[in-house]
């Protein structure tokens, strides 16, 4: 799998797609609201990625950005072929993916300098505590990040933080977990967790991580979820996802479909059974009314973007 995010004009999101499948994508463009994609990396990192435009019976503009805007280049191709033979160079990092067109920077005018947040030391700790919070837990985008930092410290009278100073303040946080992330070694706990869940799904229980923002919600919106030969559910929302990234361990909700205690206990025990056979801890003590918590658990989720 190529270590890329497509995103699609019809908000349509690929992680880490195949050789085959990007290309796939690339061929299909072109129609009314699926004229272009972005492609970005995997993690995604600030000001870098490649794009690509196309409507059906004209050529393909292909541009790529290379860590800032004064270092944002175009091309123009008739061919797909072309182009999807240059942006699978560019997703795995090849030498000389480039070669064979005519690229011409383009002007994206002059780059603004952001001010430096006017906030007080509570403030700004609070802020970066809770944008760290949410970055160690891994799910978040840059831009998720970036409108958190915008909004967090918002009141009715004061909104101290701009778009510009939110995603500067971001974009650092977020390379300071990159390269955080960069000296771990092998798999990590929420990767085993991310394989007990593909596991469970395909054993016919709907499974989803940092679902929803509570309990309440996610007891809500859950059914919807499950195909029809679905027999249970498992789930954690944002707020354990918090908790994990503290150190205090996961909180996985469960339950059956049918509501029986019966089906409820049965989901239960696979559920234990599934973090076991991939490493993780669980406690549990097979009351229904209580939930599994993987523990102990070492909270390290690489980003994606």
């Amino acid at each position: 799998m190529l270590e890329i995010v497509v995103k699609t004009e019809n908000r349509q999101r690929h992680v880490r797609v195949s050789a085959d499948e990007l290309a796939a994508l690339v061929r299909r463009i072109g129609g009314e609201n699926d004229r272009f994609l972005v492609v970005q990396r995997v993690p995604d990192l600030p000001d870098v990625f490649a794009q690509i435009r196309h409507e059906d019976g004209g050529n393909y503009t292909l541009e790529h950005r290379d860590g800032a805007a004064d270092r944002h280049f175009q091309t123009m191709a008739d061919d797909p072929e072309a182009v999807i033979h240059a942006l699978t160079g560019w997703a795995r990092q090849e030498d000389g993916w480039d070669a064979g067109h005519a690229w011409s920077l383009l002007d994206m005018g002059p780059t603004q300098e952001v001010p430096s947040l006017d906030l007080d030391e509570d403030d700004r700790r609070e802020l970066e505590r809770r944008v760290r919070e949410v970055l160690v837990g891994g799910y978040a985008s840059r831009d998720e990040l970036a409108e958190l930092a915008e909004e967090y410290l918002v009141t009715a009278d004061r909104r101290p933080v701009s778009r510009e100073q939110a995603t500067a303040l971001a974009d650092r946080m977020w390379l300071e977990r990159v390269a955080e992330q960069a000296t771990w070694q092998g798999e990590t706990d929420p990767e085993r967790l991310t394989r007990a869940f593909t596991v469970l799904q395909e054993a016919g229980i709907t499974a989803r991580e940092n679902f929803t923002c509570c309990r309440t919600c996610g007891q809500a919106d859950i059914g919807g979820e499950g195909g029809p030969d679905a027999r249970g559910f498992v789930y954690f929302h944002s707020q354990c996802t918090d908790s994990a990234a503290s150190g205090h361990g996961l909180m996985l909700l469960y339950g059956g479909f049918d509501d029986s205690p019966e089906t409820t206990m049965a989901v239960g025990h696979e559920i234990v059974a599934a973090l076991r056979s991939v490493g993780l801890g669980a406690e549990w003590d097979h009351d229904t009314d209580r939930a599994i918590i993987v523990t102990p658990l070492d909270w390290r989720r690489r980003l994606v973007g």
